[in-house]
Parts: C-alpha cells; sequence; structure tokens
C-alpha cells in the first residue's frame, strides 16, 4: 500500500532535522561525557545521573531507579492526546576495554587497560537516541502535534539486565511502537533495519559455590591442631576446585551440547568475590557466569540442562553447595515490516554518515601508527553507504542455514513482544582492511568511538532517522495502525511469554567489576 507524507509530517521533520543539526555540537560533547565515564554494567552510577539530570532538566518527569534498579530510569513527555513512542539509552562499558581517543593503543589517563572501556559503544546509542527524542520533542511544540515521548535507560545491556525487566514490570505496557538503535557491529548491516532475522535466545546464569562445612569432610580433625582446615591435615577441596571442575567439564563438553551449526555461542565469566588470599584455608565461595546464545529457546533449554548438570557434580566432588541464580533470559525477537518500512524510507532520506577531512586524518593516523600505508579513503566503505533492508536478509541469510529463524543476540527482543519494534543499525566509524593484513586490533573501533569528529556523523544520521520516525508515526495514524495489526498478528503467532516470573529481582547484588570513586577521581 502507498503512503504519503503528510504537510505537516514533512514540516515537523525539516523542524526536527534543524534542531539536531544547531545542537550536533552539544550533543557530541555529551558523547564525549558518557564515552569517559566508561562505567561497567550494573555500575553505571554517574552515568545515568547525567541523563536523569539532562532530561529533567528537558522538561521529563523522570522516575530514577526504575524498576529496583539503580542505574536504570524511565522518563516521559506528554503533549495532548496521542501515541506513545519509546526509545532508550544503554551506557554500560566493557572491562578490560580501557582505550583513550588516540591514534595509538593507550588506556584513557591515570586507568588500567584492564578497565572498562566502550567498545559497541554504547555510549553513542543514548546520545543518538536522545538526540531523536529531543529533536522530536521540539518538533511537536512547534507544530502543535499530539503524543507522549518515552524515553528509558536500559543498564547492563552485555547482560541483557534490564529490558526483560522493564517489561516483566510494565514499563512497555502502554507504548504503541518502539524504535531500538544500535551502532553496527557486523555487515551487512549497516544503515539499515533489519526485516526478518531478528536476534535469537539469549540465556545467562551465575553459579555460585560455596564450602560452608570444611570441617566434615574428615570423620576426625588433626589432633595436633585446633584448626580443621590445617595445612596437616587433610582439607575439603574447596570452593575453587568445584570451580574448575565446572569449568574443565563445560569446556571439555561443548562439542557435545549443540550441532556445530547455527552460530550459537557460549561465554564464560570467573566472577572475583572474598575469600582467605594465599592461606592454608579451602576457598569458601567461588563464582563463575554463563551466558549462550542461541537461535531458539529449544537450543538454549538444552544448553541450560548440559549446565545445570555440571554444575551440581562439580560442587559433590569438591564439598560444596551450589546456588544458581538467573542473570538474563530472553525470547528471540518479532519482527515488523511496517515499523521496518517507515524507518528505512527515514533513514534513505537522511543518508549514509559521511566523514569529513578532520575524521580521515586521524583514520589516516591509526594506519600509519600500524605500519599500513594511510588510504586516501581509510574508513571502510559499507560504512557510507545504506543497504536495503530485504537486500541485507538476502545477504545474512547467505550466512546462515535455512532452518534457522534467528542470529546473535541482543535483549532488544524482549521489547518486540510488547509493542511494534523496529531495529536499525548506523554505522560507527571503522576502517577499510588491508588485503593480507587481517582484521585491525580492537582498540581502533575502540578509540574512533572516542573522538569527536569521527563518532558525531552517527549521532546526526541516527538522531535524524529517529525523530523521522516518531513523526510519521505520531501524524500519520495508518502507519502505526497497520504497525499494531501486525504485530497483533505475529505475537499470536510466537505463542510464549516471558521466560523469568515477575517478580524477578536484578542481580545487582554480585561482585561485578566496579569503579571506586574518591575525591572526584576513578580507581579501578
Amino acid at each position: 500500500m502507498a503512503h504519503t507524507t503528510t504537510t505537516l509530517g514533512v514540516e515537523a521533520k525539516a523542524t526536527a532535522q534543524a534542531w539536531i543539526d544547531e545542537n550536533l555540537d552539544r550533543l557530541t560533547d555529551w558523547h564525549t561525557h558518557i564515552w569517559e565515564l566508561a562505567e561497567p554494567a550494573w555500575r553505571e552510577y554517574r552515568s545515568v545521573a547525567w541523563y536523569v539530570e539532562r532530561l529533567t532538566e528537558e522538561g521529563f518527569t523522570v522516575e530514577a531507579g526504575s524498576a529496583g534498579m539503580p542505574t536504570a530510569f524511565s522518563a516521559e513527555w506528554s503533549q495532548g492526546e496521542g501515541p506513545t513512542l519509546l526509545t532508550y539509552a544503554e551506557y554500560d562499558a566493557v572491562p578490560g576495554n580501557s582505550q583513550a581517543a588516540s591514534t595509538s593503543e593507550q588506556p584513557k589517563e591515570g586507568l588500567s587497560r584492564f578497565a572498562p572501556g566502550h567498545t559497541d559503544p554504547h555510549s553513542v546509542l543514548g546520545i543518538s537516541t536522545l538526540a531523536g527524542l529531543l529533536g522530536t520533542k521540539h518538533a511537536m511544540q512547534q507544530h502543535g502535534i499530539a503524543g507522549t515521548l518515552k524515553y528509558t535507560g536500559e543498564p547492563a545491556e552485555k547482560m541483557h539486565g534490564s529490558k526483560v525487566i522493564h517489561g516483566l514490570r510494565g514499563y512497555y505496557d502502554d507504548v504503541d511502537a518502539i524504535v531500538s538503535f544500535h551502532p553496527f557491529y557486523m555487515l551487512p548491516l549497516c544503515n539499515t533495519a533489519r526485516w526478518d532475522t531478528q536476534c535469537g535466545a539469549y540465556y545467562s546464569k551465575v553459579y555460585t559455590f560455596t564450602c560452608d562445612n570444611p570441617e566434615q569432610w574428615q570423620i576426625s580433625a588433626d589432633p595436633n591442631s585446633p584448626i580443621p582446615a590445617s595445612h596437616s591435615a587433610a582439607r575439603a577441596p574447596g570452593a575453587n576446585v568445584a570451580l574448575m571442575q565446572m569449568y574443565t567439564a563445560s569446556r571439555v563438553m561443548h562439542d557435545a551440547m549443540l550441532p556445530s551449526v547455527g552460530g550459537w555461542s557460549l561465554s564464560d565469566a570467573i566472577l572475583t568475590d572474598g575469600q582467605a588470599t594465599a592461606d592454608n584455608l579451602p576457598a569458601r565461595v567461588a563464582r563463575i557466569q554463563y551466558s549462550w546464545r542461541t537461535p531458539d529457546i529449544e537450543m538454549a533449554e538444552h544448553v541450560l540442562a548440559v549446565l545445570d548438570r555440571n554444575a551440581e557434580h562439580a560442587a559433590a566432588m569438591a564439598h560444596c553447595e551450589v546456588e544458581e541464580r538467573w542473570i538474563a533470559r530472553s525470547r528471540p525477537g518479532i519482527t515488523n515490516h511496517v515499523m521496518t518500512d517507515v524507518l528505512y524510507d527515514n533513514l534513505s532520506a537522511v543518508g549514509a554518515p559521511r566523514y569529513g577531512d578532520a575524521a580521515i586524518k586521524i583514520a589516516q593516523e591509526i594506519q600509519e601508527n600500524l605500519g599500513i600505508e594511510p588510504m586516501e579513503k581509510p574508513f571502510l566503505r559499507e560504512t557510507e553507504q545504506l543497504i536495503e533492508p530485504r537486500e541485507a536478509e538476502r545477504l545474512l541469510r547467505e550466512e546462515m542455514p535455512a532452518w534457522q529463524q534467528n542470529w546473535t543476540s541482543d535483549d532488544y527482543v524482549e521489547m518486540t513482544h510488547y509493542a511494534p519494534t523496529v531495529r536499525f543499525y548506523v554505522s560507527r566509524p571503522a576502517l577499510q582492511p588491508v588485503p593480507g593484513k587481517g582484521a585491525y586490533p580492537a582498540w581502533v573501533m575502540n578509540a574512533l568511538g572516542g573522538f569527536p569528529e569521527t563518532i558525531s556523523p552517527t549521532i546526526d544520521v541516527a538522531g535524524k532517522t529517529v525523530a523521522g520516525t516518531f513523526i510519521d508515526l505520531l501524524t500519520q495514524p495508518e502507519r502505526l495502525a497497520e504497525a499494531k495489526e501486525e504485530f497483533a498478528s505475529r505475537r499470536e503467532a510466537f505463542g510464549r511469554g516471558p521466560l523469568l516470573p515477575t517478580d524477578f529481582e536484578p542481580p545487582i547484588d554480585l561482585p561485578w567489576p566496579d569503579y571506586h570513586a574518591e575525591e572526584g577521581e576513578r580507581r579501578w
């Protein structure tokens, strides 16, 4: 069905885009602030405080600590009766990836290289959607457009942390449509929107092994020592042994969990916790987190069964108890073609990002420092090109088995079960590979995310795309009605509710990597 943009919509989009143009330097400064904070999952205290303060100053009603998550928020602004549209911010960084905005590899000043850094970067995800949100709000005020804008702060995305919980607590229930943005991270999904293939299932669980009764390991204690765990006695194996049994067993059984097709993955992380250091006591507590990404729920459940069984037996071998704690458990996404068409029309009108002379100079300096002959056009070609969603889908399917419906993982998928949702990608700065040289080091993309000259094109294009999509949904009720009709049909066909109970508590109390601030200074 053909659709035309209303005169009101055209004028409102021009107003929103003009606002973004006029404020792009300020928006880029905002991004630099969040990028420099680089706080890890569930510990984004200063980042969320900035968003809450900023949104309050912009006239939004803000609930800080939404759904019991200290680093989450939910903000709302209304102007009369109309649709409720939602987009969101993310702002968690990744431990072990500290990188300065520099053309050579180096951590941010005063920090270890193992401190967190923005890798995707979520810093630009949040500021880009904020640009679209505020541009839309300005246009609604200037043109008298009715509706409600909702903006949520979603911490711990790297752990699929908050969107499941916001959904369970009803924060998306009154939303008519959702726009989900992410800087591109793989081809062909660059300057495009997803069509049929959405992200798949994601499960994450922490297994905690505790050795609380080491004295019961022996029948009798060493008569020469009143200390049950004395080095002169046979000690209980302890929690570290349980963890290592779990780790090695799960690694050995990796090939037996699922077939080696379908793009599934299993990751592990050992969490630190207080215990005796270099002493003769058995380790009292040890924790390991497993996260797995699969195309569907059935595959995820099979991995879960193997891990649970391994944990039970590892604990028994090492004289420990095991506690299981869910971190996340999300469903595959539900597509919406109407929303994709509306958004891509706007992305096409805005055009792909363009990198100017200053950005090119930075990229060439990085290449030179890596011993690469600087290129006249150093940025990846695809970062400055659009690709139509159906064509991106075709190319994506070439990499997948015919039976597979979903690929990769991101927690926006939970949002798709509450309202019509579109997922789109705009390029972030990435360099053109040199034939025969392999990939660039990871620090290169991380560094490029911190230069205003290289990251502002992402903010510009993504922000204008969000604003244009919102304005179309606000001024063309028939498009929104079509999207909601498609959503209702697809959700009914999916036929499965949330995978966690409604009273699920966020795992904020676990010993996640953290910053400690002392007199305004950060210490890792």
